[in-house]
């Protein structure tokens, strides 16, 4: 049994672990897989084209955010007091649960307790991850002075670390930098187009398309306003409209309930397929996903992160994208931006988007 810690932070872990899941079992149709995580269930069950077993865990403490936007640094240094403050008994509950399930290999995207716990048990244990919490933290102004004592922790978690397959867009790693190896982008790819998505949505409009993607998290984005004067269609879930407090208002705003998009056999990469534009903060998941779905990215900034950083350096020569004022994007003022997006040449590169496969083949090596 291969069994998947992931973070509870955000969606992009749970999206990417998803795609290697896919194809472990696409290689090894017998393999038994397990995840234990925090991130809702119905993320799974809507993404999921595999049998696979599902466990509540809160496997890391991740970041506080105020909004989509924002991080809350005082209640990130008490959430990690908190779950570290326990840590070696949370370390020797899971070991005693790998052993007593007779898991065969731990995979981490990227909780230290994974880590630790599979050294515990004697189990070979691989990090996939593009950044490790111990990068994350220390970029924080107020991490050290507040929960410093918890980095130690981290630190020698990782440590025990068998294999690391590092993503693209990467930062951190150092206590595990010698068994670290680099591998493609994991990222979910629409299996139908651009034109076979937009022709299941009954989408034929002349104006670019728009796809928002903040999450929740409480943000307040004006998205009517920023429809309004009609020069490009924006696309929203149900999801990021009921977070945000949007409500429709066609011919230019257009949400997409989960009912429809199953009638129509439609996941969320697929929707960034039919995009010509995606509108988020920068993170591993949505960034991906433009990148193997050929969709440009307007982005705006997203707070004291260490890895807002290294996206800012990078994200130019792997996907056309351009930065937008957080005050624009809250008032709605996207148009002209879009525009001159959409005026910018294709990237210099091509990226490997195969890692889902790299990393099942590698796994799997583990457990022959």
């Amino acid at each position: 049994m291969i069994v998947f810690y992931t973070s509870g932070h955000g969606f992009g872990h749970a999206s990417r672990d998803i795609e290697v899941l896919h194809a472990l079992r696409h290689h090894a149709p017998d393999v038994r897989l397990l995840v234990r995580t925090a991130v809702p269930a119905w993320l799974f069950q809507s993404a999921t084209r595999v049998p696979l077993d599902l466990q509540p865990l809160e496997t890391d403490a991740g970041l506080a955010q105020i909004d989509s936007l924002t991080i809350d640094e005082r209640e990130t240094s008490r959430r990690a007091i908190r779950f570290y403050g326990n840590f070696d008994e949370r370390v020797v509950a899971e070991a005693t649960w790998l052993k007593a399930n007779r898991a065969s290999l731990v995979v981490a995207d990227v909780p230290p307790l994974a880590c630790a716990a599979a050294a515990r048990a004697d189990l070979p244990c691989v990090v996939l991850a593009n950044f490790t919490w111990d990068w994350i933290y220390r970029g924080l102004e107020r991490f050290e002075r507040e929960a410093g004592s918890v980095l130690p922790l981290i630190d020698r978690a990782y440590a025990t670390t068998t294999h690391a397959l590092r993503l693209p867009l990467h930062g951190g790693f150092a206590p595990m930098q010698d068994v670290v190896r680099d591998i493609p982008f994991v990222a979910r790819r629409s299996t139908r187009g651009r034109a076979a998505v937009r022709a299941a949505l009954g989408l034929d409009d002349r104006r670019p398309i728009v796809l928002a993607s903040f999450g929740g998290h409480g943000l307040r984005v004006p998205y009517a306003d920023a429809a309004r004067a009609g020069r490009f269609l924006l696309l929203l879930t149900d999801f990021e409209a009921a977070a945000n407090g949007a409500t429709a208002a066609p011919p230019h705003l257009r949400c997409l309930a989960p009912r429809e998009l199953m009638e129509r056999q439609l996941r969320y990469e697929d929707l960034v397929a039919a995009a010509d534009v995606v509108v988020s903060k920068p993170g591993y998941g949505i960034v991906s996903e433009c990148v193997a779905n050929h969709t440009a990215l307007l982005y705006t900034s997203r707070g004291r992160m260490v890895e807002y950083d290294v996206f800012v350096a990078e994200m130019p020569r792997l996907l056309r994208c351009r930065y937008i004022a957080q005050d624009d994007l809250l008032a709605g003022r996207w148009a002209d931006d879009i525009d001159a997006l959409l005026g910018q040449p294709a990237p210099p590169t091509t990226p490997m988007v195969n890692g889902a496969d790299v990393a099942a083949q590698f796994l799997l090596k583990l457990t022959a």
